[in-house]
């Protein structure tokens, strides 16, 4: 069978692209110039692996004349494909992202966020005897934990929020053609979130999820809910849910993603005592560029053969 030699533009960074380098296949891997538009491609490329933050939020609507004639294959560094161009999906090529790449370092977040609120680590803290008391902390054992998704970072989630004894209950997009040991299935978000004490988000975002937990949702939770966002910013309804824990309905929210990122100077969620912000970091470890690059490889394996590649973005859901 014919082996594929193609012209790579690596945009994910020197642990990727020396990866890539020494593929069997011996493509020649061209390096992202710093200062450059993702979009604006060298002639020939043929695979192209990108990343958002790199300047896609500033892409035309429309691609530039004759872009990606070479173009055969896009592979995103990310899961969520929402800050890519649309037309970026369009035309003839495959794309595909990185699908549960960072699962394992997500649910690790997850659960420290969910024994953070329990036992109210910050509240706790000690800065002088003057603080010396006895407190009575929460649980997780006999808790629910929602999710909302479950793909591999709802799996994985599920997987390490049993071990700590949680009841687990999840909705899904694709609905459930078999039941997951331990893990309650949902038809409806609403009823999710009325029967848990901990909601994750773990959507993609599409025009469908945008402000899906908004004022209506959050008054149907149960009262003392803690929500944790590890998908989008825009999946929430930001003003609702502040005034949903000013309300006392919400008990507090650790979120990894707002929209936008980062939130304004002086925004009340920098500042507000119920809620946790962290910087989008959820996703991140220090092997994240290893796996990214085992799964690359994978994928590069196939396409020099001509193969079906695996992770393929449908360009109609966008995920």
């Amino acid at each position: 069978m014919a082996i594929r030699s193609p012209v790579i533009l690596n945009q994910l960074g020197p642990v990727v692209g020396g990866r890539i380098a020494a593929h069997p296949s011996r493509p020649t891997v061209l390096e992202h110039e710093a200062g450059r538009a993702p979009w604006d491609l060298p002639a020939g490329v043929e695979v192209l692996l990108t990343r958002p933050l790199i300047g896609w939020d500033a892409a035309p609507a429309a691609p530039p004349p004759g872009w990606g004639e070479t173009l055969r294959w896009i592979q995103a560094g990310s899961t969520g494909m929402d800050v890519y161009p649309s037309w970026l999906l369009g035309g003839r090529r495959i794309v595909t992202c990185a699908r549960g790449v960072s699962a394992v370092a997500i649910a690790d977040y997850v659960l420290t966020a969910i024994l953070a609120f329990e036992k109210r680590w910050d509240a706790i803290r000690l800065r002088g005897p003057q603080d010396w008391r006895r407190e009575t902390l929460g649980s997780l054992s006999g808790k629910r934990l929602g999710l909302a998704g479950f793909g591999a970072i709802g799996r994985a989630v599920a997987e390490r929020a049993l071990a700590f004894n949680l009841a687990v209950g999840a909705v899904r997009r694709s609905g459930w053609a078999e039941p997951v040991p331990g893990v309650e299935p949902f038809d409806r978000l609403e009823d999710l979130a009325a029967a848990s004490d901990h909601l994750v988000l773990a959507l993609p975002l599409t025009a469908t999820t945008r402000g899906l937990v908004g004022a209506d949702l959050l008054a149907r939770a149960r009262p003392g809910l803690h929500l944790v966002n590890v998908a989008r910013g825009a999946l929430v309804d930001q003003e609702a849910l502040l005034a949903a824990i000013d309300g006392g309905r919400i008990a507090g929210a650790t979120l990894d993603v707002t929209d936008p990122e980062p939130l304004p100077a002086g925004h009340p969620f920098y500042s507000h005592p119920a809620i946790r912000l962290t910087p989008h970091v959820s996703w991140s470890d220090p092997a994240f560029d290893r796996r990214l690059a085992d799964r690359i490889l994978a994928n590069l394996d196939a396409y020099a053969r001509g193969e079906p590649l695996r992770d393929v973005v449908d360009a109609d859901t966008g995920y």
